[in-house]
């Protein structure tokens, strides 16, 4: 069992949750800034975002758009700066980029005077690419949303990297009537685990579940799903079949059209698959780096799985080319992703 020492960065963790990521981290403390200052402050920054959604009783654009042209809201702009604002404090974390700002730049750092980030943090070495705040289209009716934020184990770029080897960690925030976060881990030499933490009124992250599994579709008394993108479904009779299917075989549907809550819903519940197909006319939306290998590792180490519906393959399974990739998914219990994937690539 890997041991973490209290600092500064890590006051808003419970001592359970401070031991529950010890336990779960290499015992040779390889991963010690990991547990002790990059997890913990991605909470704390997930923390201040739900403070100032709570705050923030008009949701309006700001008057910018994002590199990708898309117009900001006021809360997307304040949920960047703070996990920014986060990510100054971790040494470790040389690089970073958001789907606000898609490009990979070195994080300045605030360190003691006279000492260098590499002094503080010589071996570990992270790049975090995050959605500050996905669901900004069902925000303003006081939907719950979320925040998306990816570690990859390089100091530099993410790009041209192995998905499935080089993301090691990533955590879903989800606003709602409570804070919660689900957090996935999956290190080198260690099984990839997932587990859910609640945000306490007195500021203070506590151990919900220490493991998130999705279970098999067949002991299940209810089955969910979740249609994104359904506009799709009248470009492609295979999505439009599977919806039938869905329905004919009463399975519950489940979505919100926040791409966070929904497939938290199936983590939380235990089952359900979540579909957003891509046809000529409804084109791919979903950023790779910002939202899809983030959540495909959630899913994975829940046990499920996470594929692109264009021809099957894992998500994870291919490298980045650059931070503006875009693709479909389908995501959640293996037996239901496998069975979505023979219909939309219609295959016997």
């Amino acid at each position: 069992m890997g041991s973490i020492t209290p600092t500064p960065t890590t006051a808003n963790l419970s001592p359970s949750l401070t031991a529950h990521i010890a336990s779960i981290l290499p015992s040779d403390n390889s991963r010690h800034a990991l547990g002790t200052s990059v997890l913990p402050s991605l909470l704390q920054s997930i923390s201040a975002i739900a403070a100032a959604l709570r705050a923030a009783q008009d949701v309006t654009l700001a008057g910018t758009a994002n590199t990708f042209g898309d117009d900001q809201l006021n809360v997307d702009v304040i949920a960047e700066s703070h996990v920014r604002a986060a990510l100054v404090a971790c040494p470790s974390v040389r690089v970073a980029s958001s789907e606000e700002d898609p490009v990979e730049r070195a994080v300045s750092h605030t360190t003691p005077q006279g000492v260098s980030p590499a002094e503080l943090d010589p071996t570990e070495q992270y790049n975090v690419a995050f959605d500050p705040l996905d669901g900004s289209s069902i925000i303003a009716p006081n939907w719950t949303v979320g925040t998306i934020l990816g570690i990859w184990d390089s100091g530099t770029s993410a790009l041209n990297l192995n998905p499935a080897a080089k993301q090691i960690a990533a955590v879903l925030g989800v606003f709602g009537p409570r804070t919660t976060a689900i957090v996935a881990v999956r290190v080198p030499g260690a099984e990839g685990i997932c587990f859910e933490l609640g945000l306490g009124e007195d500021g203070i992250w506590e151990v919900v579940r220490p493991v998130v599994r999705l279970g098999e579709a067949a002991v299940q008394k209810t089955r969910y799903f979740a249609p994104a993108n359904l506009r799709a479904a009248a470009d492609d009779e295979r999505y439009m079949g599977l919806v039938n299917q869905y329905i004919k075989n009463r399975y519950t549907l489940r979505y919100s059209g926040g791409l966070v809550p929904d497939v938290v819903h199936a983590l939380v519940k235990g089952h359900g698959v979540y579909l957003s197909p891509v046809t000529g006319v409804s084109k791919a939306k979903l950023r790779r780096l910002y939202e899809l290998c983030p959540l495909a590792l959630v899913v994975e180490c829940a046990g499920g799985r996470a594929a692109d519906p264009n021809d099957g393959s894992d998500i994870l399974a291919r490298e980045l080319g650059n931070c503006d990739e875009r693709g479909g998914l389908v995501c959640g219990t293996k037996e239901e992703v496998d069975a979505a994937m023979v219909v939309l690539l219609g295959r016997d």
